[in-house]
């Protein structure tokens, strides 16, 4: 159980505090999707990366849209966007080329390489980055963007703020990743690893999703129960 409110956590310098917190994450997973779940934080990127493109359509049909869009509703019509690329699966070969050669550091162009896959917009893109490279990429969502909003003297807030959580803009992407980052890097200096990365702070922010307190007023505010829920 997490004892320490998010925006206590977020500048804690214990990584017994941290460790707790990630192990916090395994618990709201459910027992239907721990496999699942289990077998994506496995996954060899170059497995996939080498995958005739036939076959990573239905890894992103059969395993990925499965994982991040557990809502019924969301996860056929999702689906449907993604049979488009049957229509001409060139592009879509393309599009597996490019997430496996594309420079890393750039947050931007991951982001929007991702999002050229049908049925994936900000939120679905950082997903599979996420899943895909976690040591660069977290999944940024309404749940990690409610989750910031928590912490009063995030230095990013005001851009936060602004934000509409279901919404993502691209440059809303790219500035969440960063944050993503920026802490597991502090994280790793402080504590002296290397095992800290934007999957893992990404797996805090969501499982501290429903801890949030005092959320400042957003003019269109969300519908904070998940449409596209992936982890439960």
């Amino acid at each position: 159980m997490m004892k320490l409110k998010i925006e206590e956590l977020w500048y804690s310098t214990c990584q017994e505090d941290w460790l707790i917190a990630e192990d916090c994450y395994w618990n709201q997973v459910s027992d239907a999707n721990r496999n699942l779940e289990k077998s994506l934080e496995a996954l060899n990127p170059d497995d996939i990366n080498q995958m005739k493109v036939e076959a990573f359509y239905v890894f992103l049909h059969d395993t990925y849209f499965v994982w991040k869009y557990t809502a019924k509703n969301r996860l056929a019509t999702t689906r449907m966007q993604l049979k488009r690329h049957l229509i001409d699966i060139t592009a879509l070969a393309e599009i597996q080329k490019e997430l496996f050669s594309f420079d890393k550091a750039q947050i931007r162009t991951g982001l929007e390489v991702a999002s050229r896959i049908r049925g994936l917009g900000i939120a679905g893109a950082s997903g599979l980055l996420s899943v895909l490279f976690p040591d660069y990429f977290g999944t940024v969502d309404q749940f990690v963007v409610k989750s910031l909003l928590c912490i009063d003297e995030l230095n990013e807030r005001k851009s936060i703020v602004r934000m509409r959580p279901e919404a993502l803009t691209l440059a809303d992407g790219v500035v969440l990743e960063q944050l993503l980052r920026a802490k597991a890097d502090e994280l790793n200096r402080i504590f002296q690893t290397c095992t800290w990365t934007p999957r893992k702070i990404d797996k805090i922010l969501w499982a501290y999703r429903e801890k949030g307190e005092n959320l400042p007023h957003i003019d269109e505010k969300p519908n904070l129960k998940r449409h596209s829920e992936n982890r439960i």
